[in-house]
């Protein structure tokens, strides 16, 4: 089936539309109220795609006859078939994600659905080895696993820099061969997610003249809107965007989960403001504010989860300007905390030398948000609050953590660091942080 079978098979009018009319509420675009997914329409395809979109990153587990991690599948149909009843029919996977077996479970629970009623977003993700012959492979193989004879949104995966995307897309002729898929049709849409810094952003975007970018998928939240780990924040990023009329795909809206999990003052400064809402819905909102923006994924691994964010999006309730200033606020204030900007992405997994590289952040983060985080040498902390906390920490840590897994086991071997999309100095902080737990142990109470 040829793209423009396609586009006359799902009704596709609406392609000259620009990304300026994306807004909730009209009939072209947007949720008709009364509880109705807010839509964005695509100006290259014409595809009225929901402005939340499934991150297929984190599928429920549960445990084979033999004790071993498996997808959990009866729970993954199930969280699908919910989503799409609720509206939601962009779906987004990758070849690497869960061990490999991510696009095969995504594939088999949308299968059972028409195949006109979702988006199949998936990526190209030739890290290791970017030889023609695999990529072509991988490509094929998402194509079997998804059950279909095209795929509606196709990724280069992961890019951080020009020289990267030479040697994985441009060098092995896979850009050649990938033109001549969406030429027939087979791939509808094709883009790119990127992970670097700045100049990386605005070199690929340098391709645009040549490639035409069908969208582009980002970092973007409230923190990371003017106060990105890396120099190229998403206001940028998003902006150079939609002054080209290239639709915007969010990738960590809630920061791997750290938004809804804020630090206690920054929640009950959120709740104040806005009491009947989740904390998550905030960071939810500000993405599908700005226009530009096709869809925001989340994964959403638990049904409530996905009810929480249907709230937010069933319809879409942009937010004012006001609120943009209060969040900018907030985002200031969430900076002071020293907490690490992991989103728990996995890419830095498995550690060769068996930690729990995503496990030791999140405890730290989640013991910085809830103020069990002291400095063992300040004096002016009252004694029965330090040993509170300091307990809090070391008990919690060797809940959450397995011992053989800590941040001691680190020998600086830098392999994390090349995977991490977020450029964090992987071995400094785990250093970091196990200095702080032999601190807190050699602490007397």
């Amino acid at each position: 089936m040829d793209r423009r079978e396609f586009l006359k098979r799902t009704g596709a009018a609406a392609a000259a539309c620009t990304l300026a009319s994306c807004t909730r509420g009209s009939n072209d675009n947007g949720s008709a109220g009364n509880g109705e997914m807010t839509l964005r329409t695509n100006p290259n395809s014409g595809d009225r795609v929901s402005i939340l979109g499934y991150g297929c990153m984190r599928w429920p587990m549960t445990k084979d006859a033999g004790g071993k991690d498996i997808i959990d599948q009866e729970t993954v149909n199930a969280l699908v078939d919910e989503a799409i009843a609720g509206g939601v029919n962009y779906f987004d996977a990758a070849p690497v994600y869960i061990g490999g077996n991510c696009e095969r479970a995504t594939g088999i629970a949308l299968s059972r659905h028409p195949r006109e009623s979702y988006y199949i977003a998936t990526k190209l993700s030739n890290f290791s080895n970017w030889d023609r012959e695999n990529s072509i492979l991988m490509y094929r193989k998402s194509l079997e696993y998804f059950q279909t004879d095209y795929l509606d949104y196709y990724l280069l995966h992961s890019i951080g820099d020009e020289a990267g995307f030479r040697r994985r897309f441009v060098d092995n002729g896979m850009m050649d061969f990938l033109m001549e898929e969406r030429k027939a049709g087979r791939i509808r849409n094709l883009g790119f997610s990127f992970h670097g810094k700045k100049q990386g952003f605005d070199d690929i975007l340098a391709y645009h003249e040549q490639y035409h970018w069908d969208f582009v998928q980002i970092q973007m939240n409230w923190i990371d809107w003017r106060h990105a780990s890396r120099d190229a924040n998403a206001e940028y990023m998003y902006n150079e965007l939609y002054s080209r009329g290239i639709p915007v795909v969010i990738m960590e809206p809630l920061l791997g989960g750290r938004l809804a999990k804020v630090p206690d003052p920054v929640a009950e400064r959120l709740l104040s403001r806005e009491p009947s809402r989740s904390i998550a819905s905030w960071a939810f909102r500000f993405c599908g504010t700005y226009p530009g923006v096709m869809t925001a994924l989340s994964g959403m691994t638990y049904k409530e989860h996905l009810e929480d964010n249907l709230k937010s999006f069933c319809p879409l309730e942009p937010l004012s300007e006001e609120d943009l200033e209060f969040l900018e606020a907030t985002a200031k204030l969430m900076t002071e905390y020293p907490t690490v900007p992991c989103t728990a992405c996995q890419y830095c997994m498995p550690c060769p030398y068996g930690i729990d590289i995503p496990g030791v952040f999140a405890h730290y983060n989640k013991c910085v948000n809830e103020g069990y985080v002291v400095d063992p040498g300040d004096t002016t902390i009252p004694q029965r609050e330090f040993r509170k906390a300091r307990r809090a920490y070391l008990v919690s840590y060797s809940r959450s953590v397995e011992k053989i897994r800590q941040a001691d086991h680190c020998t600086g071997c830098g392999m994390c660091m090349m995977e991490c999309p977020q450029g964090i100095d992987i071995p400094s902080q785990l250093r970091r942080l196990d200095s702080y737990v032999d601190k807190l142990r050699s602490t007397q109470d």
